[in-house]
């Protein structure tokens, strides 16, 4: 079985402006399982678009590992480098957009 035809057990996707990360827990042909962290970025091509993608395979050994240095890293960024940042801004901003999409495929009749 190849990865296409290996399914997806969980999906999560995060909208950020252009770029869309995609988290999916997947299972190995041992019937373990793996997480595919995923990074889609639109880009204009010619009169419409096409998407540009990179992703990261993580393994259960690893996941811990991994969590704790992206927490430390953020934590790093927000506390030493941009202490003066307010993070929320960025979430109600995220949350205001969505909201504005949504109300935009609303249909009135």
């Amino acid at each position: 079985m190849d990865e296409r035809e290996r399914e997806k057990i969980y999906s999560k996707r995060v909208r950020a402006g252009k770029r869309t990360y995609f988290f999916d827990v997947k299972t190995t042909r041992a019937n373990d399982y793996y997480l595919t962290i995923t990074e889609s970025r639109r880009q204009p091509q010619g009169e419409g678009f096409t998407y540009e993608k990179h992703k990261m395979f993580l393994y259960k050994e690893d996941f811990d590992k991994f969590i704790e240095a992206l927490q430390e890293t953020v934590d790093h960024v927000k506390t030493e480098l941009m202490p003066d940042v307010d993070f929320s801004q960025f979430a109600q901003r995220e949350r205001d957009e969505s909201d504005d999409y949504a109300s935009s495929e609303l249909k009135w009749e």
